[in-house]
Parts: C-alpha cells; structure tokens; sequence
C-alpha cells in the first residue's frame, strides 16, 4: 500500500468487511455495529449510486472507523472518493491511469492483482502491499503460499469467495496480513438493521487468528 494510516491497513484487522450499501441511511448505524464488534475499517464499494454519500456519511459521523472506498475501477473514481472523505482506496486490478490517479489523491491505496507480473510491476513501482482478486477463484492459498518463496517483500489482502470457514487458512500464511470479505455484513442482516447480529460477526472476526 502506498501511503500511510498510521500503521498498515493489512494490520489493523484479520478481515476488511468489503460491503455493497445503497441506502445511505444505514450506513452510520452500520459503521458503528462494526465498530461495536472490534473491526475498525470498513470498504465500501462504489458499485451503487449512494456510496459515495454513505462514504461520506461514515466520513463525518463515526470518527472511530478507518472507511475506505473499494472497486475503484476509473481514474475519476479516486478523487470522488478522496472528495467524499474516503481515508484509503482499494482497486481490482491496476492500470498506468488508475495508480497515476489514486496516488494523486494522496490516500493510501492497494491496488488489486491476479498474475505475478502484475505482482512484479507494482513491485518495481514500490508497492510492498497488495489486493489479491478473485482469490478463490485465482488458486486461493496454494497460490500465495508459493509467491511467498521468490517473492517474499510482497503482502497481500485476498478477496473474493472468501468465507469465515476459509479465512483462517488464508490468515495462516505469512505472505498475508487480512482478508476482505463480505459475511461480515449479510444482506440480510443490513436489510432488517439488524446491527447486533453484524456486531456478533464483527467480533467473530476481530477474535479470529490464524491456525
């Protein structure tokens, strides 16, 4: 990750709740049911036409959480979120434009990669911390277990099909410091507000160390 947030973003939590909101008015209560569960950081991703306003309102309203802005897909994405008061960015993969842009910000950002050569070339442009994506559907542990021998400066958040049951593999390697996943705030739970069930998965997720 380039940038920083006091210390890094892949040691701050075991997992990153990557969350899909477009309803802006759940977002603070959101906010803070992670909060209440031990998971400081949240990413929402910009895949609605309210995430940037449940950026914002994260942004002003619970000073506890570190929220970031996922899928930063296009170069104006990334001052849209900085504007909103996103803290860190976070993209599926990396382009000469898109990392050009996101460090324009200012913003600590992890840049997604799927190939070793996308690996290699963040590598050569300094990055030491990574988003791995799709993880699951890339190789998932056996994967970045043999990165770690020829490539052992690099660190990485998985994401993509993870799930609680599988985390923990994941959070055993020594190549990988958290996980982004999205059981941390099931649809179902976020629909019905219900926030004590997402802070008892919060704090699943915060007790969670590797085995």
């Amino acid at each position: 990750m380039k940038g920083t947030v006091n210390h890094s973003l892949l040691d701050r939590t075991p997992v990153i709740p990557v969350v899909v909101l477009d309803d802006p008015a759940k977002a603070v209560p959101l906010a803070r049911a992670l909060v209440a569960g031990g998971v400081p950081v949240i990413e929402l991703t910009l895949r609605t036409g309210s995430a940037l306003e449940c950026v914002r309102r994260i942004a002003a309203e619970v000073p506890e959480i570190l929220v970031g802005a996922g899928t930063i897909v296009r170069p104006g994405q990334a001052a849209q979120a900085a504007r909103a008061g996103a803290q860190f960015l976070v993209s599926p993969g990396s382009t000469p434009d898109l990392l050009a842009a996101m460090t324009g910000t200012g913003l600590p950002h992890l840049p997604g990669v799927s190939t070793v050569s996308e690996i290699l070339a963040l590598l050569e442009r300094g990055y030491r911390e990574l988003k791995f994506f799709p993880a699951e559907s890339l190789g998932g542990t056996p994967f970045l277990r043999a990165l770690h021998s020829p490539l052992p400066e690099a660190r990485f958040c998985p994401t993509g099909g993870i799930t609680a049951a599988t985390s923990g593999s994941y959070l055993a390697l020594p190549n990988v410091g958290c996980v982004g996943g999205s059981w941390l705030t099931p649809t179902s739970a976020v629909a019905a507000a219900d926030w004590e069930r997402v802070t008892a998965l919060a704090a699943a997720c915060a007790a969670l160390r590797a085995t």
